[in-house]
């Protein structure tokens, strides 16, 4: 089977949504599909043993040109028109730019995909809206929805109404009426997004986020010489942004009632919180100052470092925003599984993650509840101490709903249909 693959971005260190799709796209090689991955990268990027195609930039049409008059005002004179040209327009002059420049390669390949799919990052959805532009494809595209869409659609605390929310509301609904098939990284979120465009719920299938090594190519090299990490000691690890929803207080209130009430494990036990946190850039610093137990890097760290931590740590933490339900499924997740460490989950009653680690997961509590929170970190650390080798995750299903063969027996019931 061909399939073409139509994505945003393959640089796995510009965003979480772009290590997932690479994760994707390599085990869709790996699963013996004849792959071509069009990107939009805007950089010439490689990927081991898959044909690919940096897709350029149309540099000569009065769209880029008012994107770029776009820029240079709102620069200059520190107006920002966006919104309002939004609001006018429903999207940006470069957003249209970009699709067009998308459109023209796809229309130009020579490849006769029996699937074309399509994947983003954010909340940008450029190859959707330009495959709507190439009705020919409808009837071989997989729309892949990788979080719920327009804004005003996402589950609170996250929800907000854009100026042009009708237009991508609108450009949704045609999305999910003319792509044959519809994929998901998680059964909630298929369910949410099929809540609001019905038709989703007719045409939708879960494709989770992807296990895939290749995506770490530089694994275990000057990785032991990380001077805030001691692979003796009690590790708990949060890798990844904590946007403004995401807050990482009650984790270490958590995790300070826990060493109040265990003195002995300030000798041993860690905390280690990597990632963009800039909405709690005041909080942290407060905590940094006091508390010698906790490591926090507000900023990025390469894939392969914490790729590294996630395999050697004693706990990985997947926190999620406070809220009724999370129909999400972390990007982290596949790689938490492949670590094999257990997993402590800070996440709503109904989430992917818990639903995924099971309604009987015990190492799982509410982002806020201090409490239980220092209760599950103290049951964890009395089994490390015990043995380490007690803290392993040990999820065959879990690592098999990952895996390239699941992945494949999913596409090739497609192409049955």
């Amino acid at each position: 089977m061909k399939i073409l693959v139509v994505v945003e971005s393959i640089n796995i260190e510009d965003s979480s949504g772009s290590k997932a799709n690479v994760a994707l796209i390599n085990n869709l090689n790996k699963a013996g599909f004849e792959v071509l991955a069009y990107h939009y990268t805007l950089k010439d990027i490689k990927l081991e043993g898959i044909k690919t195609y940096a897709i350029p930039e149309i540099k000569i049409s009065g769209l880029f040109f008012l994107s770029r008059l776009q820029r240079v005002i709102s620069r200059n004179l520190k107006v920002n028109m966006a919104s309002f040209l939004e609001k006018l327009f429903g999207f940006s002059f470069t957003f249209f730019n970009d699709t067009n420049s998308i459109r023209q390669a796809i229309e130009k390949n020579k490849f006769q995909p029996d699937l074309v799919l399509t994947l983003s990052k954010g909340a940008s959805f450029r190859p959707h809206y330009a495959m709507l532009k190439i009705p020919d494809l409808h009837n071989k595209w997989i729309a892949y929805v990788h979080d719920p869409y327009p804004f005003h659609f996402y589950p609170r605390p996250y929800t907000w109404v854009e100026p042009n929310y009708k237009a991508k509301e609108n450009f949704f609904l045609e999305v999910s009426k003319k792509a044959k098939f519809s994929a998901f990284p998680s059964q909630l979120l298929l369910e949410w997004m099929g809540s609001y465009f019905p038709d989703f719920m007719k045409t939708g299938i879960v494709i989770p986020h992807q296990n895939s090594k290749d995506i770490s190519q530089n694994l275990d090299q000057n990785t032991n010489l990380l001077s805030y990490f001691d692979k003796t000691k009690f590790n708990l690890l949060h890798a990844g942004n904590l946007m403004k929803q995401r807050s990482p207080e009650g984790l270490i209130k958590g995790f300070k009632l826990f060493l109040e009430k265990n003195s002995d494990a300030k000798k041993e036990a860690r905390l280690l919180l990597l990632g963009n946190a800039s909405y709690h850039t005041e909080m942290l610093n407060d905590y940094k100052k006091n508390s010698p137990e906790i490591f926090i890097h507000n900023g990025n760290k390469p894939f392969d470092e914490v790729y590294y931590l996630q395999k050697n740590v004693s706990v990985n933490i997947i926190l999620e925003a406070k809220g009724e339900i999370s129909p999400f499924l972390p990007a982290k997740f596949p790689h938490c599984v492949e670590a094999n460490k257990a997993i402590l989950s800070l996440a709503p009653y109904y989430s992917e993650t818990r639903r995924l680690l099971g309604e009987d997961y015990e190492y799982w509590s509410e982002v806020d509840d201090v409490k239980r929170i220092a209760f599950l970190i103290e049951k964890l650390y009395l089994l490390w101490k015990q043995n380490p080798n007690e803290l392993n995750l040990n999820r065959k299903d879990l690592e098999e709903y990952v895996s390239v063969s699941y992945l494949t027996d999913t596409l090739k019931d497609l192409k049955s249909v």
